[in-house]
């Protein structure tokens, strides 16, 4: 087993922890905060988690999960991260984020961003497009007719076998969308953004529903670049 960096622990960084603890994986916790305000989420945990500094589990990581607001990436440590697979799940939001003019208009994507900040990096785009109670609850053992896809984009394909292998011990299979380009596919906005996994479109908080790849595959082939 591995050990998982997560730089950000919020509702998507803490429900990845516990996945990955559950499926035999140590994990190292990070915020903005400090590692001592992630005190309780550690408890809960167990002995396979411990909390740091953003550098300290961004060095500790064999794969390192950036989960903080888009905003936020040039904060994302440089020389700990270089040569490691980077696990990007940001979305932009503008009312959160500002305006990128970039991004607005539609000539790269916020994971582009972080791999440019993160140039000697693997940076793979994943765990944006579902929504975290969906993400808890979904994992199912592998060959289970229930158990979902969730879309990956990389410029590495090394990278993308180590995060496909990852997702397949987290409980998930992984489609990959090709290069990290693709990832405007299932950016919010797209079909391919949350909706698949909700049991009620209109209502993410009804539960969710297994998504199996032809499903997810369609949903990323009907995407329009706005």
């Amino acid at each position: 087993m591995s050990t998982l960096g997560l730089i950000g622990s919020g509702h998507i960084g803490s429900t990845v922890a516990k996945l990955a603890v559950d499926a035999g994986h140590d994990v190292v916790l990070s915020n903005s905060r400090g590692p001592e305000t992630l005190a309780d989420v550690v408890d809960e945990l167990g002995p396979r988690a411990r909390a740091a500094t953003a550098a300290e589990a961004a060095a500790a990581g064999d794969l390192v999960v950036v989960t903080i607001p888009l905003k936020s990436y040039r904060q994302v440590p440089v020389e700990p991260l270089r040569g490691k697979v980077v696990i990007d799940t940001n979305n932009y939001y503008p009312q959160r984020d500002g305006r990128i003019p970039e991004l607005d208009d539609g000539s790269t994507t916020s994971s582009e961003l972080l791999a440019a900040h993160l140039p000697e990096s693997k940076v793979v785009k994943l765990f944006n497009n579902i929504f975290a109670d969906h993400l808890a609850t979904s994992a199912r053992p592998s060959g289970s007719p229930e158990r979902s896809t969730l879309p990956l984009a990389g410029d590495d394909p090394e990278a993308k076998a180590a995060v496909i292998a990852l997702l397949d011990s987290l409980g998930y299979d992984g489609l990959d969308v090709g290069p990290l380009a693709e990832g405007w596919r299932y950016q919010p906005g797209t079909p391919a953004y949350g909706i698949p996994y909700a049991r009620d479109p209109q209502d993410w908080a009804g539960g969710a529903q297994p998504v199996a790849a032809d499903t997810l595959r369609e949903a990323l082939d009907r995407a329009e670049r706005g």
